[in-house]
């Protein structure tokens, strides 16, 4: 195999001539391979692969658990059971799967806060920043509904919870509750549709991770730095971040392997291994780990808040109940548009004093969010919540225009080879 002058060549014969008519060889050969990438990219670049690792792993013990569970209200609990038990290596598979979901969010979850460390949902990536929202909001529906299959008390009562919130919207809340639920109550319907969307959205997912990759390679990745780099500067794809990826994946998997072999339940939650009674309501209702920030989101702005000024919203005829619907909506919505309303021209923290500081409370305020949502929300944890909340729209929609403009960051290099100099004669200075 020879790259040339840009036209892959196969020694192979029959490679040559499959490739002249159906071109995904090379195309595989040219992104996976000579892809050019930056030569000072760090180990946190290496959660993008990690995360279409763990999506892929997911789709096969998926797979493969789907064909021995039962998408029934009345035999779906003990199909897990019987996985669990009787399926040779079946507890393994669904360890594999239900713990693989949450090292997917953490991935995901690492790579999109490396993206905002490093600006790399700046111009000309807007488009791959937009894409990778939608990748989180696929993901979110395809756990949300995979977390209700095993038809345990968590599942039965989240679903209850979670469908109950488009009630909220006016007019058209209870007809798209009914049209959810298939009826007029979590049941049967409910469990098939979801059993069905869960199996169908992972393979929608890959469809938007292959748009994803190819928005990345149409004008290459960021870099720590976050300048545009030129030819020079830039190496193979292979062999030095496969190397490099393979060595962080097998770190990854070690972690990996304690959740699946070692604690594995340690995750989830208790109530999931009883079967779901709807006449029982567990004592807190809670969901998986991953969704708790959004969950502390929504339920900060449904109960009474002298932080919260959309209270005079309620003269609009806009309960509560809504208001916290839209800001849990709201909150994965202004991810979308972060992009413009970044309105510095550096894109690296690396290079921004007061940025650099903001992150790093943004990290904490996203830490204590998640905390809040899985605590019983008692008057103090519920004012915790929306102090964290005010904070999360503040930072976004009004301290990141407001930076830009006021910001004086430090001069960039000439160039990722060379160190930043104090002086700015080898230096470019930030406009």
């Amino acid at each position: 195999m020879a790259a040339g002058s840009g036209k892959v060549v196969f020694k192979s014969g029959v490679l040559r001539w499959i490739d002249d008519r159906l071109p995904v060889v090379s195309a595989l050969y040219n992104d996976a391979v000579v892809y050019q990438t930056p030569r000072n990219l760090n180990y946190w670049w290496n959660f993008g692969s990690l995360a279409g690792i763990m999506l892929t792993l997911q789709i096969i013990t998926g797979i493969v658990l789907v064909m021995q569970y039962t998408p029934h209200t009345e035999m779906a609990f003990d199909s897990v059971e019987r996985i669990m038990r009787d399926v040779n290596y079946g507890w393994l598979l669904r360890y594999a799967h239900a713990n693989g979901a949450s090292m997917f969010f953490i991935v995901v979850y690492i790579h999109m806060f490396r993206g905002l460390y490093y600006g790399s949902y700046k111009a000309p990536r807007e488009l791959l920043w937009m894409l990778g929202v939608v990748i989180l909001l696929l993901m979110m529906a395809t756990a949300f509904m995979g977390y209700v299959l095993p038809w345990g008390q968590m599942s039965f009562w989240g679903a209850q919870v979670i469908t109950s919130l488009f009630s909220a919207f006016p007019l058209v809340g209870d007809p798209i509750v009914t049209w959810l639920w298939g009826g007029f109550a979590v049941d049967n319907p409910t469990l098939n549709r979801f059993f069905s969307l869960h199996y169908l959205l992972p393979f929608v997912l890959v469809g938007v991770v292959f748009l994803h990759l190819i928005a990345l390679h149409t004008h290459g990745s960021n870099n720590p730095v976050g300048i545009d780099v030129s030819k020079k500067d830039k190496i193979p794809f292979h062999p030095y971040y496969t190397v490099k990826d393979l060595l962080g994946l097998s770190v990854f998997l070690l972690f990996f392997a304690y959740f699946v072999f070692f604690n594995p339940n340690i995750l989830g939650h208790p109530d999931n291994y009883i079967p779901a009674d709807p006449l029982v309501t567990p004592a807190h209702i809670v969901p998986e780990w991953y969704f708790l920030p959004f969950y502390a989101i929504l339920r900060s702005t449904v109960y009474d808040s002298l932080f919260t000024p959309l209270v005079v919203f309620s003269y609009l005829g806009i309960t509560e109940k809504l208001m916290g619907v839209i800001a849990m909506f709201g909150s994965i919505a202004v991810l979308l548009v972060l992009p413009w309303l970044d309105t510095s021209r550096v894109r690296s923290a690396t290079f921004r004093p007061i940025y650099k500081w903001l992150f790093w409370v943004l990290v904490i305020d996203t830490v204590v969010l998640t905390w809040v949502g899985g605590q019983v929300p008692t008057e103090t944890v519920v004012l915790i919540g929306q102090i964290a909340t005010l904070y999360y729209f503040v930072h976004f929609l009004v301290l990141m225009p407001l930076l830009g403009r006021f910001e004086r960051p430090r001069p960039l290099p000439d160039s990722i080879g060379r160190p930043v100099l104090s002086h700015g004669a080898a230096a470019q200075p930030a406009e």
